[in-house]
């Protein structure tokens, strides 16, 4: 049914996205499909990573990871953005057109103290009316 599955990862988040990557993953081995880990990052240093190849390394290694652990077919595409947490919602939406996936296994949003407060929009609710292909939200 499935073929290709793009699954946004935040690494310096990823063991809250928890239900989101195991989603991802359970329906990459229903389906035989590749699982696309995809990651925008800036040009600046942060938490995860000094720089944008250092970044594209580290996703790379998430998902080959990932790959063994689960047995599933995996690749990985790091997006460099000069404000991530302004484009992200239309770098993910351009990485969905170019990976060529037919789903998108999102969060909602990162869980924390603005999910209970209701300041943040859900990227995954743009992501869901704007995409061409069906997207799994994840809460």
């Amino acid at each position: 049914m499935y073929k290709s599955i793009l699954v946004p990862t935040d690494l310096e988040h990823s063991d809250k996205l928890y239900k989101s990557l195991e989603t991802a993953i359970h329906l990459a081995q229903k389906y035989d499909a590749n699982l696309c880990y995809v990651g925008v990052t800036g040009n600046t240093p942060t938490s995860v990573a000094a720089n944008p190849t250092e970044f594209e390394q580290k996703l790379k290694t998430f998902a080959d990871e990932q790959g063994v652990t689960h047995g599933i077919k995996t690749s990985a595409k790091a997006i460099v953005s000069h404000d991530p947490s302004v484009d992200l919602d239309d770098k993910l939406l351009d990485a969905i057109k170019e990976t060529g996936v037919d789903l998108v296994v999102m969060a909602s949003h990162v869980p924390g103290l603005a999910d209970k407060l209701h300041i943040l929009h859900s990227n995954a609710g743009k992501i869901a009316t704007r995409a061409d292909v069906s997207v799994f939200v994840v809460r």
